[in-house]
């Protein structure tokens, strides 16, 4: 449990929450993770590493792209959970500051 608020703390960045949101809907490369999340191709690659480290994204590489998509075995999954605890539980309070 030692590690745990390193991994929230990864993904309470901004950046890097937008990444994962983009990635949810579908892998992409960098140039459309930029174009969707509206952030510089540098600010966005250096939070992919850090979200690579922690093996919250995978990518593929075909010859010089990368396509990045969500670790589908943990992260997707605990994603779905979140929304399913903001449907169930989340008070009109909590969902105004969504």
């Amino acid at each position: 449990m030692k590690c745990t608020s390193y991994f929230f703390n990864v993904i309470s960045n901004k950046t890097r929450w937008k990444i994962i949101l983009s990635l949810y809907e579908k892998d992409r490369y960098v140039k459309e993770i930029c174009e969707d999340v509206k952030e510089e191709q540098s600010k966005v690659s250096h939070n992919l590493k850090i979200l690579y480290d922690c093996s919250f994204v995978f990518y593929k590489k075909k010859g010089t792209k990368k396509t990045y998509y969500l670790n589908k075995k943990t992260v997707k999954p605990l994603l779905d959970i979140v929304q399913k605890h903001m449907s169930a539980f989340c008070k009109k309070e909590c969902k105004k500051r969504c």
